[in-house]
Protein backbone atom coordinates (compact mmCIF):
# COMPACT_ATOMS: atom_id res chain seq x y z
CA UNK A 1 0.00 0.00 0.00
CA UNK A 2 1.00 3.72 -0.56
CA UNK A 3 -0.42 6.00 2.23
CA UNK A 4 -1.08 9.34 -0.01
CA UNK A 5 -1.46 12.11 3.62
CA UNK A 6 -4.34 14.23 2.79
CA UNK A 7 -3.48 17.29 5.45
CA UNK A 8 0.14 16.57 6.71
CA UNK A 9 0.08 18.82 9.89
CA UNK A 10 0.12 17.31 13.04
CA UNK A 11 -2.00 14.45 12.55
CA UNK A 12 -1.15 13.96 9.51
CA UNK A 13 2.55 14.59 9.52
CA UNK A 14 2.35 12.34 12.79
CA UNK A 15 1.22 8.97 10.99
CA UNK A 16 3.06 10.10 7.36
CA UNK A 17 6.47 10.31 9.20
CA UNK A 18 5.69 6.91 11.79
CA UNK A 19 4.72 5.21 8.69
CA UNK A 20 7.97 5.84 6.34
CA UNK A 21 9.88 5.41 9.11
CA UNK A 22 8.29 1.63 9.61
CA UNK A 23 9.31 1.11 5.33
CA UNK A 24 5.72 2.01 4.17
CA UNK A 25 5.81 4.02 0.94
CA UNK A 26 4.08 7.60 2.26
CA UNK A 27 2.98 10.84 0.10
CA UNK A 28 2.11 14.11 1.96
CA UNK A 29 -0.58 16.69 0.56
CA UNK A 30 0.58 19.68 2.18
CA UNK A 31 0.54 23.70 0.61
CA UNK A 32 1.33 27.10 1.89
CA UNK A 33 4.33 27.40 3.87
CA UNK A 34 4.22 24.21 5.36
CA UNK A 35 3.81 22.37 2.25
CA UNK A 36 6.89 24.77 0.56
CA UNK A 37 9.08 23.24 3.82
CA UNK A 38 7.77 19.65 3.24
CA UNK A 39 8.72 19.70 -0.16
CA UNK A 40 12.46 21.53 0.12
CA UNK A 41 13.57 20.46 3.22
CA UNK A 42 11.81 17.01 4.18
CA UNK A 43 9.47 16.28 7.22
CA UNK A 44 11.38 16.77 10.63
CA UNK A 45 9.11 14.40 13.19
CA UNK A 46 9.98 15.20 16.84
CA UNK A 47 9.66 12.51 18.82
CA UNK A 48 10.81 10.82 22.12
CA UNK A 49 13.29 9.21 20.39
CA UNK A 50 15.00 11.74 18.97
CA UNK A 51 14.27 14.20 15.88
CA UNK A 52 13.10 11.58 12.33
CA UNK A 53 13.92 13.22 9.55
CA UNK A 54 12.34 12.05 6.24
CA UNK A 55 12.84 12.95 2.15
CA UNK A 56 8.96 12.41 1.29
CA UNK A 57 7.03 13.31 -1.98
CA UNK A 58 5.22 16.09 -1.40
CA UNK A 59 2.19 17.07 -3.54
CA UNK A 60 -0.42 20.33 -3.53
CA UNK A 61 -3.32 18.05 -4.91
CA UNK A 62 -4.41 14.83 -6.99
CA UNK A 63 -2.74 16.10 -10.06
CA UNK A 64 1.15 16.01 -8.69
CA UNK A 65 0.86 12.15 -8.79
CA UNK A 66 -1.11 12.10 -12.02
CA UNK A 67 -2.70 8.82 -12.18
CA UNK A 68 -3.73 7.10 -8.78
CA UNK A 69 -2.41 3.24 -7.63
CA UNK A 70 -5.21 0.89 -7.09
CA UNK A 71 -3.18 0.35 -3.91
CA UNK A 72 -3.16 3.57 -2.57
CA UNK A 73 -4.88 4.28 0.31
CA UNK A 74 -6.10 8.03 1.02
CA UNK A 75 -5.70 9.31 4.47
CA UNK A 76 -7.70 12.15 5.22
CA UNK A 77 -5.92 14.66 8.12
CA UNK A 78 -7.23 17.95 7.08
CA UNK A 79 -9.57 20.39 9.66
CA UNK A 80 -13.27 18.69 9.35
CA UNK A 81 -14.08 22.48 7.76
CA UNK A 82 -11.60 21.68 4.86
CA UNK A 83 -13.44 18.06 4.62
CA UNK A 84 -15.59 19.28 1.69
CA UNK A 85 -12.43 20.58 -0.83
CA UNK A 86 -10.25 17.98 -0.38
CA UNK A 87 -12.69 15.35 -1.02
CA UNK A 88 -13.80 17.63 -4.26
CA UNK A 89 -10.24 17.78 -5.49
CA UNK A 90 -9.76 13.96 -4.67
CA UNK A 91 -12.76 12.28 -5.41
CA UNK A 92 -12.32 12.78 -9.36
CA UNK A 93 -8.73 11.71 -9.37
CA UNK A 94 -8.23 8.86 -12.42
CA UNK A 95 -6.91 5.63 -10.90
CA UNK A 96 -5.14 3.22 -12.80
CA UNK A 97 -7.29 0.47 -14.47
CA UNK A 98 -10.10 2.82 -14.90
CA UNK A 99 -12.58 4.55 -12.33
CA UNK A 100 -11.88 6.83 -9.50
CA UNK A 101 -10.93 7.40 -6.50
CA UNK A 102 -14.20 7.99 -5.04
CA UNK A 103 -14.85 4.52 -6.69
CA UNK A 104 -12.13 2.43 -5.65
CA UNK A 105 -9.61 3.76 -3.29
CA UNK A 106 -10.36 3.39 0.70
CA UNK A 107 -10.63 6.81 2.82
CA UNK A 108 -9.12 6.91 5.93
CA UNK A 109 -11.10 10.08 7.95
CA UNK A 110 -8.43 10.46 10.69
CA UNK A 111 -10.15 13.54 12.07
CA UNK A 112 -11.74 14.90 15.48
CA UNK A 113 -15.61 15.47 15.31
CA UNK A 114 -17.98 12.88 13.30
CA UNK A 115 -19.03 14.91 10.66
CA UNK A 116 -16.10 14.49 8.58
CA UNK A 117 -16.94 10.45 7.61
CA UNK A 118 -20.66 11.64 6.74
CA UNK A 119 -19.50 13.90 4.13
CA UNK A 120 -17.30 11.57 3.02
CA UNK A 121 -20.29 9.13 2.57
CA UNK A 122 -21.30 11.12 -0.04
CA UNK A 123 -18.61 10.94 -2.65
CA UNK A 124 -16.54 7.74 -1.88
CA UNK A 125 -17.67 4.39 -1.72
CA UNK A 126 -15.38 2.51 0.90
CA UNK A 127 -14.76 5.39 4.07
CA UNK A 128 -13.09 4.44 7.44
CA UNK A 129 -13.48 6.13 10.52
CA UNK A 130 -10.45 6.50 13.16
CA UNK A 131 -10.62 7.47 16.69
CA UNK A 132 -7.75 9.82 16.39
CA UNK A 133 -5.78 9.27 20.17
CA UNK A 134 -2.53 11.23 19.05
CA UNK A 135 -0.65 13.86 21.04
CA UNK A 136 0.54 15.65 18.28
CA UNK A 137 1.74 19.74 17.63
CA UNK A 138 2.66 21.19 14.07
CA UNK A 139 5.53 23.59 15.64
CA UNK A 140 6.78 25.28 12.27
CA UNK A 141 6.95 24.69 8.50
CA UNK A 142 7.96 21.35 7.86
CA UNK A 143 8.27 20.40 11.69
CA UNK A 144 5.63 18.48 13.81
CA UNK A 145 6.10 17.08 17.39
CA UNK A 146 4.37 13.80 18.87
CA UNK A 147 5.46 13.54 22.59
CA UNK A 148 3.86 10.06 23.52
CA UNK A 149 5.83 7.16 24.54
CA UNK A 150 6.03 4.29 24.51
CA UNK A 151 3.13 4.74 21.62
CA UNK A 152 2.83 7.68 19.11
CA UNK A 153 -0.99 7.02 19.97
CA UNK A 154 -3.99 4.85 19.57
CA UNK A 155 -6.11 5.00 16.63
CA UNK A 156 -9.22 2.55 16.48
CA UNK A 157 -10.42 1.88 13.39
CA UNK A 158 -13.59 0.37 11.33
CA UNK A 159 -15.49 0.87 8.21
CA UNK A 160 -18.32 3.28 8.13
CA UNK A 161 -20.87 3.10 9.05
CA UNK A 162 -19.94 0.30 11.18
CA UNK A 163 -18.13 -3.59 10.12
CA UNK A 164 -14.77 -4.65 9.53
CA UNK A 165 -13.26 -5.76 6.15
CA UNK A 166 -9.47 -6.89 4.51
CA UNK A 167 -8.60 -3.37 3.69
CA UNK A 168 -8.85 -1.90 7.27
CA UNK A 169 -7.22 -5.06 9.10
CA UNK A 170 -4.25 -4.39 6.53
CA UNK A 171 -3.84 -0.57 7.21
CA UNK A 172 -3.99 -1.47 10.84
CA UNK A 173 -1.46 -3.64 10.66
CA UNK A 174 0.58 -0.86 8.79
CA UNK A 175 0.26 1.44 11.70
CA UNK A 176 1.27 -1.04 14.50
CA UNK A 177 4.40 -1.77 13.00
CA UNK A 178 5.00 2.33 13.07
CA UNK A 179 4.15 3.34 16.44
CA UNK A 180 0.95 2.90 17.21
CA UNK A 181 -1.67 0.84 18.39
CA UNK A 182 -4.40 0.36 16.13
CA UNK A 183 -7.68 -1.73 16.92
CA UNK A 184 -9.72 -2.68 14.53
CA UNK A 185 -13.69 -2.65 15.78
CA UNK A 186 -16.73 -3.47 14.25
CA UNK A 187 -18.01 0.16 16.11
CA UNK A 188 -15.85 2.52 15.85
CA UNK A 189 -18.73 5.60 15.95
CA UNK A 190 -18.38 4.61 19.45
CA UNK A 191 -15.12 5.65 20.12
CA UNK A 192 -15.57 8.46 18.32
CA UNK A 193 -18.48 9.68 20.01
CA UNK A 194 -16.54 9.51 23.33
CA UNK A 195 -13.46 11.11 21.53
CA UNK A 196 -16.23 13.94 20.54
CA UNK A 197 -17.47 14.70 24.11
CA UNK A 198 -13.83 14.83 25.17
CA UNK A 199 -12.97 17.07 22.24
CA UNK A 200 -15.47 19.85 23.65
CA UNK A 201 -13.18 21.31 26.35
CA UNK A 202 -11.32 22.53 23.19
CA UNK A 203 -12.70 25.34 22.61
CA UNK A 204 -13.01 26.35 26.18
CA UNK A 205 -9.22 25.74 26.08
CA UNK A 206 -8.56 27.78 22.97
CA UNK A 207 -10.36 30.56 24.28
CA UNK A 208 -9.15 30.78 28.21
CA UNK A 209 -6.75 28.25 28.68
CA UNK A 210 -5.94 24.74 29.47
CA UNK A 211 -8.51 23.05 31.63
CA UNK A 212 -5.56 20.87 33.47
CA UNK A 213 -3.67 24.19 34.13
CA UNK A 214 -6.40 26.58 35.06
CA UNK A 215 -7.64 24.91 38.27
CA UNK A 216 -11.09 23.76 39.73
CA UNK A 217 -13.09 26.53 38.30
CA UNK A 218 -12.17 25.60 34.56
CA UNK A 219 -12.38 21.94 35.25
CA UNK A 220 -16.12 22.39 36.61
CA UNK A 221 -17.03 24.20 33.84
CA UNK A 222 -15.69 21.35 31.50
CA UNK A 223 -17.60 19.43 33.69
CA UNK A 224 -21.27 21.49 33.15
CA UNK A 225 -19.98 21.60 29.00
CA UNK A 226 -19.46 17.78 28.69
CA UNK A 227 -22.98 16.93 30.72
CA UNK A 228 -25.00 19.01 28.17
CA UNK A 229 -23.20 16.92 25.65
CA UNK A 230 -23.95 13.46 27.18
CA UNK A 231 -27.67 14.57 27.81
CA UNK A 232 -27.81 15.06 24.02
CA UNK A 233 -26.34 11.49 22.92
CA UNK A 234 -28.65 10.18 25.59
CA UNK A 235 -31.77 11.59 23.58
CA UNK A 236 -30.52 11.03 20.42
CA UNK A 237 -29.86 7.41 20.97
CA UNK A 238 -26.32 7.49 20.38
CA UNK A 239 -23.63 5.23 22.22
CA UNK A 240 -20.00 5.86 23.39
CA UNK A 241 -17.72 3.61 24.72
CA UNK A 242 -17.24 4.90 28.70
CA UNK A 243 -14.64 5.83 30.78
CA UNK A 244 -13.35 2.45 32.47
CA UNK A 245 -13.72 1.01 28.44
CA UNK A 246 -11.48 3.97 27.74
CA UNK A 247 -8.96 3.38 30.28
CA UNK A 248 -8.57 -0.10 29.77
CA UNK A 249 -7.75 0.39 25.86
CA UNK A 250 -5.49 3.23 26.35
CA UNK A 251 -3.53 2.47 30.44
CA UNK A 252 0.05 3.68 29.80
CA UNK A 253 0.53 3.42 26.31
CA UNK A 254 0.67 6.84 25.63
CA UNK A 255 2.51 8.82 27.74
CA UNK A 256 3.53 12.62 27.26
CA UNK A 257 7.17 13.45 27.87
CA UNK A 258 8.77 16.99 27.14
CA UNK A 259 10.52 17.11 23.85
CA UNK A 260 13.23 19.79 23.56
CA UNK A 261 12.96 22.23 21.13
CA UNK A 262 8.84 22.41 21.94
CA UNK A 263 7.31 24.27 23.58
CA UNK A 264 3.86 23.00 25.54
CA UNK A 265 1.11 23.88 23.55
CA UNK A 266 -2.46 23.43 23.85
CA UNK A 267 -4.89 20.67 21.67
CA UNK A 268 -5.78 21.41 17.73
CA UNK A 269 -8.25 24.40 18.38
CA UNK A 270 -5.17 26.13 20.38
CA UNK A 271 -2.98 25.69 17.47
CA UNK A 272 -5.64 26.79 14.58
CA UNK A 273 -5.78 30.04 17.08
CA UNK A 274 -1.88 30.14 17.52
CA UNK A 275 -1.28 29.98 13.66
CA UNK A 276 -3.70 32.38 12.62
CA UNK A 277 -5.50 30.12 10.46
CA UNK A 278 -8.71 32.50 10.31
CA UNK A 279 -11.02 28.96 10.58
CA UNK A 280 -11.51 26.57 13.74
CA UNK A 281 -13.30 23.28 14.27
CA UNK A 282 -15.83 24.50 16.84
CA UNK A 283 -18.76 23.94 14.55
CA UNK A 284 -18.00 20.53 14.16
CA UNK A 285 -17.48 19.74 17.97
CA UNK A 286 -19.54 21.84 20.24
CA UNK A 287 -21.45 22.60 17.04
CA UNK A 288 -22.50 18.84 16.88
CA UNK A 289 -23.40 18.68 20.04
CA UNK A 290 -25.81 22.08 19.19
CA UNK A 291 -27.07 20.31 16.44
CA UNK A 292 -28.37 17.25 17.92
CA UNK A 293 -29.80 19.46 20.42
CA UNK A 294 -32.04 21.49 18.36
CA UNK A 295 -32.84 18.63 16.72
CA UNK A 296 -34.02 16.43 20.34
CA UNK A 297 -35.23 19.35 22.03
CA UNK A 298 -32.33 19.23 24.56
CA UNK A 299 -31.35 23.05 25.52
CA UNK A 300 -27.06 22.96 24.66
CA UNK A 301 -26.16 27.07 26.22
CA UNK A 302 -22.55 26.44 27.14
CA UNK A 303 -21.94 24.27 24.24
CA UNK A 304 -23.64 27.15 21.78
CA UNK A 305 -21.15 29.87 23.68
CA UNK A 306 -18.57 28.01 23.16
CA UNK A 307 -19.04 27.42 19.03
CA UNK A 308 -19.84 31.21 19.28
CA UNK A 309 -16.82 32.47 20.55
CA UNK A 310 -14.20 29.90 19.10
CA UNK A 311 -15.47 31.47 15.87
CA UNK A 312 -15.02 34.78 17.19
CA UNK A 313 -11.83 34.51 18.19
CA UNK A 314 -10.50 32.59 14.72
CA UNK A 315 -12.25 35.06 12.71
CA UNK A 316 -10.74 37.89 14.38
CA UNK A 317 -7.13 36.51 14.95
CA UNK A 318 -7.24 36.90 18.23
CA UNK A 319 -4.48 34.96 20.61
CA UNK A 320 -5.85 31.25 22.07
CA UNK A 321 -6.20 31.42 26.03
CA UNK A 322 -7.12 35.26 25.85
CA UNK A 323 -10.05 35.51 27.44
CA UNK A 324 -9.99 35.52 31.13
CA UNK A 325 -11.42 32.18 32.69
CA UNK A 326 -14.09 34.43 34.95
CA UNK A 327 -15.34 36.56 32.15
CA UNK A 328 -15.95 33.17 30.63
CA UNK A 329 -17.72 31.46 33.32
CA UNK A 330 -19.89 34.50 33.50
CA UNK A 331 -21.02 34.10 30.05
CA UNK A 332 -21.85 30.59 30.53
CA UNK A 333 -23.72 31.58 34.09
CA UNK A 334 -25.95 33.80 31.69
CA UNK A 335 -26.13 31.44 28.83
CA UNK A 336 -27.33 28.89 31.04
CA UNK A 337 -29.84 31.79 32.77
CA UNK A 338 -30.79 33.01 29.93
CA UNK A 339 -32.23 29.41 28.78
CA UNK A 340 -34.01 29.21 31.58
CA UNK A 341 -35.43 32.07 32.15
CA UNK A 342 -36.02 33.35 28.43
CA UNK A 343 -37.16 37.15 28.37
CA UNK A 344 -41.08 37.62 28.27
CA UNK A 345 -42.53 39.01 24.76
CA UNK A 346 -41.53 42.61 23.85
CA UNK A 347 -44.64 45.15 25.98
Amino acid sequence: MRYIIIGAGAVGGTVGGRLAQAGQEVVLVARGAHGRALAEDGLRLRVPQGELYHRLPVVEGPDGLGTLRADDVLLLAVKTQDTEAALRAWGPAPVEGGGTAADRLPLVCAQNGVESRRIALRRFRHVYGVCVWLPATHVDPGTVSAAGTPLTGILHLGRYPHGTDDTVREIAADLEKAYFEAPVVPDVSRWQYAKLLANLGNALEAVSGPVADSGPEAQTLYARVRAEGEAVLRAAGIAWTDAEEQQAARGDKVTLVPLDGVARGGGSSWQSLSRGTGTIEADHLNGEIVLLGRLHGVPTPLNELLQRLANRFAQERRAPGSLPLPELVRLADDAVAFVQEPPGPAA
